[in-house]
């Protein structure tokens, strides 16, 4: 890859404070919203396209409940005027969103995904872009994910966990790719 349509379009998946909760234990990556925040940066002075997603929880004791701090955007991917903000209630970001039908009318047929977390929303929403007819991007270290418990009772490191998840997207999905290249790539 050398270079990304002028529209590629900068996907931020779950960048929400509920994310800094110990709730979910032990994390890798704890540059990936720093990554994030230059990547949006990169995107904005290229002219690109900037899409945010954010999780609300359907169940009132959630800690995405729209009415609790968890829901809150975190400083480094806050949207700016005229980014589209989706409002989902599940992993994929294009359930029970128009995401996937204004992409296509703007004409969008790239997606460079970041976001929280690695093997759950960006991987599904990865997933889907890929299987939609969407070239798909992920940026390694702009995505994180939690340690996981295992089926067979083993406490599961964040960093197996993410690697894990981006080896099972790249090449059949997505591309993987990290932040330096892709901002190379954009020029910027």
């Amino acid at each position: 890859m050398n270079r990304l349509p002028a529209d590629a379009a900068l996907i931020v998946i779950d960048v929400q404070q509920a994310f800094d909760l110990p709730l979910w234990g032990a994390r890798n990556n704890p540059e990936a919203e720093a990554n994030i925040g230059r990547l949006i940066g990169g995107w904005r002075q290229s002219g690109r396209p900037v899409i945010h997603v954010h999780h609300e929880s359907s169940s009132p004791a959630g800690a995405f409940r729209k009415d609790g701090p968890g829901v809150l955007t975190k400083p480094e991917a806050m949207p700016k005027e005229g980014e589209k903000l989706y409002w989902k209630t599940v992993n994929s970001a294009f359930i029970g969103t128009s995401l996937e039908a204004d992409l296509r009318q703007a004409g969008i047929t790239t997606l460079v995904i970041v976001g929280l977390t690695t093997n759950h929303c960006v991987s599904t929403t990865a997933r889907m872009a890929g299987n939609l007819g969407f070239e798909t991007f992920v940026i390694a270290d702009a995505t994180a994910t939690f340690e996981r418990m295992g089926l067979d009772g083993h406490m599961r490191p964040a960093a197996e966990v993410h690697a894990s998840a981006l080896s099972d997207l790249d090449g059949e999905f997505a591309t993987i790719v990290g932040t330096h290249d892709i901002l190379n790539i954009i020029g910027v």
